[in-house]
């Protein structure tokens, strides 16, 4: 029952999270008009991304980046024909992040506050250059390929994305590094993410 009752947890906090993605790019965006009718963008979403990754795991984390920008594609006539290569890029930013930060660093179980700043920070530039790096070849590729736009249009979207994305990925990495450490004392205090085993010893 109590397990049941985590992953219903989880599942709320991926929504939340997802909501958080949707909200930041579709209405705290700088869209940048691009030929051809399509455009690139300045945007925190990717940030509520790399925290979902780190507060709730790899897995949780990168769903809720990917459904929460893909339904922001969705809606938007200009990004729409891009959902699906939003909802695999986001995906896979979540599990590096994960994969760094708690598979490898285990920041959970740990309480140095040092250590785990160190290493949310490691795990957010990981996930986020692996963005910057494929984001604009995937979109380049998808652009031409799948979409059939001129090669010379696709060219110029692509430096443009991985200028803007470069952008982003830097804003995105100094906001989770400051919200990360901010929330997760409250969040472990409150039980609403697991505490490290020292924690749990020493509060018994």
């Amino acid at each position: 029952m109590e397990k049941k009752n985590s992953t219903v947890v989880k599942l709320a906090q991926t929504a939340l999270l997802a909501a958080l993605c949707f909200v930041s790019f579709t209405f705290l965006q700088i869209k940048i008009p691009m030929p051809g009718g399509d455009a690139t963008s300045l945007h925190i979403g990717n940030a509520f991304c790399v925290l979902g990754a780190l507060l709730l795991g790899g897995w949780y984390g990168g769903l809720a980046g990917a459904i929460g920008m893909t339904i922001a594609d969705i809606m938007d006539p200009v990004y729409i024909v891009g959902a699906p290569k939003t909802f695999i890029l986001k995906l896979c930013i979540g599990l590096i992040v994960g994969l760094v930060a708690h598979r490898y660093a285990k920041i959970n179980e740990s309480t140095d506050k040092k250590y785990v700043f160190k290493w949310s920070v490691i795990a957010s530039i990981a996930g986020l250059a692996f963005n910057v790096i494929a984001d604009p070849i995937v979109g380049y590729f998808y652009k031409q390929y799948i979409l059939g736009q001129p090669q010379e249009m696709a060219e110029v979207l692509a430096k443009w994305s991985a200028a803007t994305t470069f952008v982003n990925a830097v804003v995105s990495v100094i906001l989770v590094g400051v919200l990360y450490n901010v929330l997760r004392p409250a969040l472990l205090k409150s039980g609403l993410i697991d505490a490290p085993e020292a924690t749990k010893v020493t509060t018994a």
